[in-house]
């Protein structure tokens, strides 16, 4: 209780000084704060208009009943649009469940591979480390699209270059018991998963980023009290790099949240197989833009956008656990 009663306190005099000294801005500095409202303006005036207007128009869109097509005859129905989506509709916890699914078995395969693949073209010891790091970084320029079709190739039971692969080392992968990556509900993750290390370039290029700013001098100083590689990764490279991991972290789990254009191009949006790849984006897309029932739609994306936010207030309150920001103070 102590403790809130001065992190309150101090919040309440740090909010009266910000606004003592914007009554107390000279006329420089109130040309200074125009032309820097004047420079970010085209940012403000496009957050209001493609994110703010459409937010406050879809919380009261949810509250409708009415579809794309006749939109005229809309009818104001309350809160029976998440009465509907939170105790009437069991779809929206079945693919609330099949995305957090997915989410927990990619995440942490995503972000380790970036990591380590991160760590590795940071290593003194690589040879041709340009060539390597264009290579990982290349897919990141292919279309979505094109990428998940040919994913869908490289993965076919027949043909794909890695039942191939796996049939050249003795494993049945192609025959009628062979490997079914899209058609197998305990292997299509584990196959979109793959489509998703296609483009972890950009992840790479952050961690290797964060690699680099990290202070030769504390490795020299761990080498000569005989510390392992391994030592070295866990106690000097992980903190030091660990502001980064969390952003990539915020930015992945958001991006999973969304998971849509893979399982939309791969199925169609029905399910398959036997409803594994009924993601939240896709059951939210089909009611509102399929079935054109948009009031529906609308509740089911402030649903989501719920729910992610209550998951980054939870990584953000964890954060100051296991981050560590150099010169922060306790």
């Amino acid at each position: 209780m102590d403790f809130m009663a001065e992190f309150e306190a101090t919040r309440s005099k740090s909010q009266q000084s910000a606004w003592r000294r914007l009554f107390q801005m000279k006329r420089g500095e109130w040309r200074e704060a125009r032309w820097g409202l004047i420079f970010i303006s085209p940012w403000l005036v496009g957050f209001l208009l493609f994110y703010l207007v459409p937010m406050i128009a879809s919380l009261w869109f949810s509250t409708l009943d009415f579809t794309l097509s006749n939109p005229e005859a809309a009818e104001f129905v309350g809160l029976a649009n998440w009465r509907r989506m939170l105790f009437e509709d069991p779809n929206t916890w079945v693919s609330l469940g099949v995305t957090f699914l997915f989410a927990a078995i990619s995440l942490p395969i995503g972000m380790i591979s970036a990591f380590m693949l991160a760590v590795l073209l940071n290593s003194e010891d690589l040879m041709g480390k340009n060539l390597f790091r264009t290579l990982f970084y290349a897919p990141t320029m292919v279309p979505l699209i094109a990428a998940i079709l040919i994913w869908s190739q490289v993965l076919n039971p027949q043909t794909g270059w890695v039942n191939r692969g796996l049939e050249a080392l003795g494993i049945n992968a192609t025959g009628v018991d062979g490997l079914r990556w899209f058609d197998d509900p305990s292997l299509v993750y584990i196959a979109y998963t793959f489509i998703g290390l296609w483009g972890i370039g950009n992840a790479i290029l952050i961690n290797l980023s964060a690699l680099q700013g990290v202070p030769t001098s504390l490795y020299e100083s761990a080498k000569v009290d005989g510390a392992s590689w391994l030592r070295r990764l866990w106690a000097i490279t992980l903190p030091m790099v660990s502001p980064v991991i969390f952003y990539n972290l915020i930015l992945s789990m958001v991006g999973l949240l969304q998971y849509f254009i893979v399982p939309w191009v791969l199925t169609n949006g029905d399910g398959s197989p036997q409803g594994t790849t009924r993601f939240y984006m896709v059951y939210f897309y089909k009611q509102a833009f399929t079935f054109q029932n948009m009031g529906y739609g609308a509740a089911l994306a402030w649903l989501m956008f719920i729910v992610g936010i209550v998951i980054t207030f939870f990584l953000f309150r964890t954060a100051r656990h296991w981050v560590y920001y150099s010169g922060e103070s306790k």
